[in-house]
């Protein structure tokens, strides 16, 4: 599902934003300024960017220059009051990739926003590797050392979603929320997450001599290769 985190400080406008495009099946969080923005893209990935110019403290373009400066570039669709060419000439040159001038129509900023997508990032890469373990995910094929490993279907979510995110130490609150898709925490599922990650652990490194699923205590699970250390 499509990520989009949108900084509004406009609370009507954040929550109609945010219906709207629920509604056209995006996953949207929101928040109400720039530093917030900044923790929210610090803690999880957006796939697009709705950003107001004028927020309180740092300001859209502030934000921007934030992200550059991080290596982070999603694609940025800017909000503004301001219609002058100059403040669109300043608006994409900051960064942004499309510029949208309050008040629009909702059917107008979904199209954009649909546009940017389309041409944000080349697609992503089918099969992925890390030391001898190989996931295709067009396949959903998973080898190690070119052995077919037979996984459910909720193990091979898992490992396609650790091999994404190589070296990060993802907690139970993450996997909940990215891989079994459950946002509130209503049910429990840290016991059935561990049970998860027992046993593909065991259908991954077991007797194997190098391992690549490691629990962090208290901390989470990674992928990492430990033979590619220096």
């Amino acid at each position: 599902m499509t990520r989009v985190l949108i900084v509004e400080d406009d609370g009507k406008t954040a929550s109609g934003l945010a219906a709207g495009l629920k509604g056209e099946g995006f996953e949207v969080r929101t928040v109400a300024s720039g530093e917030d923005a900044l923790l929210s893209l610090s803690a999880q990935a957006a796939d697009l960017l709705i950003l107001d110019w004028m927020l309180p403290g740092r300001d859209g373009l502030q934000v921007l220059q934030a992200l550059r400066d991080r290596g982070q570039r999603p694609p940025v669709l800017l909000l503004t009051a301001r219609d002058s060419i100059t403040d669109r000439v300043k608006g994409l040159e900051a960064g942004a990739d499309d510029y949208l001038t309050k008040p629009f129509a909702f059917e107008e900023l979904l199209a954009r926003v649909r546009a940017l997508l389309r041409r944000a990032v080349p697609a992503e890469p089918l099969r992925r590797t890390l030391a001898d373990l190989s996931v295709d995910l067009e396949t959903r094929r998973v080898t190690r050392d070119g052995q077919v490993i037979g996984l459910t279907p909720r193990e091979y979510d898992l490992i396609a979603y650790l091999i994404r995110h190589p070296g990060q130490v993802v907690d139970r609150d993450r996997l909940a929320r990215e891989v079994w898709r459950e946002s509130n925490r209503a049910t429990p599922l840290d016991n059935v997450i561990d049970v998860h990650v027992a046993r593909l652990r065991r259908k991954i490194d077991e007797g194997r001599q190098s391992k690549l699923l490691h629990v962090v205590r208290g901390l989470g699970l990674v992928l990492r290769d430990e033979g590619a250390k220096a």
